[in-house]
């Protein structure tokens, strides 16, 4: 089983806007609370090739909730339901349908990024805390952002056990193989009207990120729907929110359908990295994740705009994969349609050689394909 890298705490400035007051050494674990977290994990272990690393129920002591953990390489997820009912968990169910709820950040300093943070104006979620067990300890605390979300910051550079205290590992006799996903390369939240540069303002302000891209509604429209959307990133890169908000258009874009159906702002999707988009997006097709598909027009022409890439064209052709370029050179992207039954998350998978963007040059191919699943869904 792969874990986190712990050993390297001083990191380059990719971003040099950034204060990185905290600073961010990574994401530690993405949260989601869902209805029946046995089978949340058996789809993230079937479907996408995560490993069970840890568990947290009945068994240990816990009488209102389960927990499974999963990961692959540097991706953790946590999958928690409720085991009675009432409750803030089941609150959250019933409002969004399964969603994240928690993006955790790993740092060096538990209280100290506590304290930053809310010193700046960030609305506590919880104060600082410690988890003790015999393999040694785990320093959290917490604070809101858009939506229910919040962030958890997590010190765990005195322990050794599994996950952290109050789980136990999980050993199932299941193990499918990984599908080649390396870590998480952004996540993207979704928020209201006129939202955006509110929550941009806030990483900046809060979390000392700066803006390293921006998108209106120019670059993100197609004859019917439009966004803006703006990319906040910390000091060295490791961690990079993209911010949606809608735009004016003659019909519902993506980012209102998502409003609409989880009830207020939240994380849209997890992009996940690779290193061989191809063999990836093979096996995860193999094991029935569906994908968004583009037309076949996309590939006529797509080398005169891109130029040179490694890859042949014809698999990336066949499995719907994306290809864009900025200065720095190229990345491969695909998008999976909804995984949940409310269209709100979905997942990315992208491949960067070179590439510090995030796809422009495909976002009228991708958002025409977003809006013919929307129009099957009857929401556009």
């Amino acid at each position: 089983m792969a874990t986190l890298d712990k050993t390297s705490l001083k990191l380059p400035k990719e971003n040099p806007g950034a204060e990185d007051f905290l600073p961010l050494l990574g994401t530690d674990y993405v949260e989601l609370y869902v209805g029946n977290a046995k089978q949340a994990a058996y789809y993230y272990m079937a479907a996408w090739g995560f490993q069970p690393v840890a568990y947290a129920g009945l068994e240990t002591g816990l009488k209102d909730k389960v927990s499974y953990v999963v990961q692959q390489d540097k991706i953790r997820l946590v999958l928690t339901s409720p085991l009675v009912p009432g409750g803030e968990i089941n609150r959250h169910i019933e409002t969004h349908g399964d969603g994240v709820k928690v993006i955790a950040l790993w740092v060096d300093d538990a209280a100290k990024s506590f304290r930053e943070t809310t010193q700046r104006g960030a609305k506590p979620y919880f104060e600082p805390r410690i988890l003790e067990d015999e393999h040694g300890e785990v320093k959290l605390s917490g604070i809101h952002t858009y939506g229910e979300t919040v962030h958890v910051f997590v010190e765990r550079s005195a322990y050794k056990g599994v996950f952290m205290p109050g789980y136990r590992v999980w050993n199932p006799f299941y193990k499918p193989e990984p599908t080649g996903l390396k870590y998480i390369d952004h996540m993207v939240g979704n928020v209201g009207w006129n939202e955006m540069n509110k929550w941009c303002e806030f990483y900046a302000k809060v979390m000392g990120f700066a803006q390293l891209v921006s998108f209106d509604d120019k670059d993100i429209s197609t004859e019917y729907t439009a966004l803006m959307s703006k990319v906040m990133s910390n000091g060295n890169g490791r961690i990079k929110f993209p911010i949606n908000e809608p735009a004016e258009g003659r019909k519902k874009s993506q980012i209102e359908e998502y409003i609409d159906f989880y009830h207020g702002a939240g994380v849209q999707h997890m992009a996940l990295a690779t290193d061989n988009i191809i063999e990836t997006v093979t096996a995860l097709r193999n094991r029935g994740v569906e994908f968004l598909t583009v037309p076949a027009a996309y590939y006529e022409d797509v080398l005169e705009r891109v130029g040179e890439i490694d890859e042949s064209l014809e698999p990336l052709k066949e499995l719907g994969i994306l290809i864009d370029r900025d200065e720095e050179g190229y990345l491969l992207q695909i998008f999976t349609k909804p995984i949940l039954d409310r269209p709100t998350l979905f997942i990315e998978i992208i491949q960067r050689k070179g590439a510090r963007s995030f796809g422009k040059g495909n976002f009228k191919a991708l958002f025409e394909a977003i809006e013919r699943e929307q129009e099957s869904r009857g929401t556009l």
